[in-house]
């Protein structure tokens, strides 16, 4: 896996989990009345709270994981268990009910208390665990090894990706409306269900992968590893002579 490989499925893994545009209808509900600048302004301090929370377990998950004496492996094959369950909920159930308190008062208050108090009702669940849940938790721990391979670079291209994610937090929400009229009721369901779906794919890959670091030849190594040899084979699978 180079550094391109790694952001990308980085990326696709913490999008899937943190599911931006599959949260807006929640969203959407959690700040029914609020004015549009303290809906803006409120995205914004999720997306911060995000940031912060992911980065933190990205940079000291490892350290946690040696304190308690964690393999990665283990960590690999709950993390999976917990992904596989996520998804499962995310591709069979409606999470519609999840959240549908509106903490408007009578009180006229200002657009950064509004925002404030707001997120403060947020945090939990909204914030954490729905966005930042175990699943996105254990991605973090998870890459922040495969980023030692890279070094530096790596811890910063894992920060960009978590970065960006909070982009799209921010993006999606402040784009509420206008994703749910143009994908409709039935266009979030699709989409939380396809990304619950490529979800559990992943939460099995994570699963056979912490598999094979835990035991001697159980897995095969194009099922813990798939794709890697493809672009060395030739016409039929055989090896390709060189300069073809």
């Amino acid at each position: 896996m180079n550094q391109a490989e790694f952001a990308v499925n980085f990326f696709i893994a913490l999008f899937a989990l943190v599911d931006p545009v599959g949260n807006v209808p929640l969203y959407a509900a959690a700040t029914d009345g609020a004015p549009a600048a303290a809906r803006r302004l409120t995205a914004v301090y999720i997306a911060l709270f995000a940031f912060v929370f992911l980065s933190f377990f990205y940079l000291t998950g490892l350290g946690l994981l040696q304190f308690f004496g964690i393999s990665m492996s283990a960590f690999r094959i709950a993390g999976g268990i917990l992904l596989l369950l996520m998804g499962l909920e995310m591709a069979r159930g409606d999470p519609s009910h999840i959240m549908d308190e509106n903490p408007t008062t009578g009180v006229k208050l200002s657009t950064f208390a509004d925002a404030a108090r707001r997120f403060e009702g947020l945090v939990v669940p909204f914030g954490m665990p729905l966005l930042i849940g175990p699943g996105a938790i254990s991605t973090a721990v998870i890459y922040a090894e495969e980023a030692k391979r890279f070094g530096v670079s790596g811890v910063a291209i894992g920060l960009g990706v978590i970065a960006g994610e909070c982009v799209l937090i921010v993006a999606a929400f402040w784009l509420t409306s206008v994703i749910s009229r143009l994908l409709g009721k039935i266009g979030m369901v699709i989409v939380i269900r396809v990304l619950g779906l490529i979800l559990c794919a992943m939460a099995v890959q994570f699963m056979l992968t912490g598999l094979a670091g835990s035991t001697m030849g159980l897995m095969r190594h194009d099922a813990v590893a798939p794709y890697q040899g493809i672009h060395h084979l030739g016409v039929g699978g055989q090896p390709a002579t060189p300069g073809h």
